[in-house]
């Protein structure tokens, strides 16, 4: 049973990094996929993260979970189920993290014990959805301040090639 808790942590975890800084940090700076289908004023979000079927919000979805996923497949053969329970987490926290726009209210009992855990809440999210320089870290608060620094080191890279072919 511990076994199967820290497979599913380190999913979570490692899920998390990846998809911060490898996909959803660069998205912010060189694409715009994310920004159309995540950030656009126009969202109505009660189910575009869960009921559209529109192609680029799945693509979006399809490519934010994939470092999930790929870690999945290295931690598969320590506890399946610790991968299943891992993932199955991830898309619960997907979904209750864009319930703020649905005037949910995250009790504070909860709110206490997300942030003695780190987790993100709605609440949270929402200003990443408001000020897409706040609230990095999907799953994990912790990973806010590192993402927001990488953010910014990216923006001066495509500051630098945009300058450099001048």
């Amino acid at each position: 049973m511990l076994e199967s808790i820290a497979v599913a942590w380190l999913l979570l975890f490692f899920g998390d990094f990846l998809s911060t800084f490898c996909y959803h940090v660069p998205e912010h700076v060189f694409g715009s996929l994310h920004i159309q289908t995540h950030h656009s004023a126009k969202k109505d979000f009660r189910h575009y993260a869960i009921l559209t079927v529109n192609t680029l919000v799945l693509l979006d979805g399809v490519l934010g979970a994939l470092p999930y996923l790929l870690v999945a497949i290295f931690l598969w053969n320590l506890s399946p189920i610790g991968v299943i329970c891992g993932l199955l987490f991830g898309q619960f926290h997907v979904w209750w993290r864009h319930t703020s726009v649905m005037n949910w209210q995250t009790p504070k009992f909860l709110t206490s014990l997300c942030q003695v855990l780190f987790i993100t809440t709605p609440e949270v999210h929402w200003q990443h959805h408001q000020k897409t320089n706040l609230g990095y870290g999907d799953i994990f608060t912790f990973f806010d301040q590192p993402a927001k620094t990488w953010l910014r080191w990216l923006r001066l890279l495509r500051l630098h090639f945009k300058y450099s072919r001048v």
